[in-house]
């Protein structure tokens, strides 16, 4: 597996053991629909949470704007309907970003809720 791979499931790892300590409950993790990718579905306070994680290095920052582009939304999107319907669930949806910055050793984590709507 390539370097940037390991590093990007490293940072999906980190915004999952972020989302468990803030209470989340993980439904599944790199759902695939057609020819979308979720990378992480979690439930709290009555909401599917669908979760796009961004890992980066430090110094290598673009906005959330220029990483979801509208074509990645419409693909999550997509995903996010077809696990509705096929879990049967009766809950609101919600799509966040998790942006996790790598320092050297250290982690950064940014959790940014209904993230769609903020650019």
């Amino acid at each position: 597996m390539a370097s940037h791979n390991t590093f990007g499931k490293q940072g999906e790892q980190k915004a999952v053991d972020f989302l468990k300590a803030s209470g989340y409950i993980i439904k599944a993790l790199n759902y695939r629909y057609l020819n979308a990718e979720v990378d992480i579905i979690a439930e709290r306070d009555g909401f599917l949470v669908i979760v796009e994680v961004k890992s980066r290095n430090k110094g290598f920052l673009e906005g959330v704007s220029d990483v979801i582009t509208p074509k990645k939304i419409k693909l999550l999107t997509m995903a996010a309907n077809h696990f509705v319907e096929a879990s049967d669930l009766d809950l609101e949806v919600r799509f966040d970003v998790i942006t996790v910055i790598k320092n050297a050793d250290n982690y950064e984590i940014e959790h940014f809720e209904n993230a769609f709507y903020h650019f």
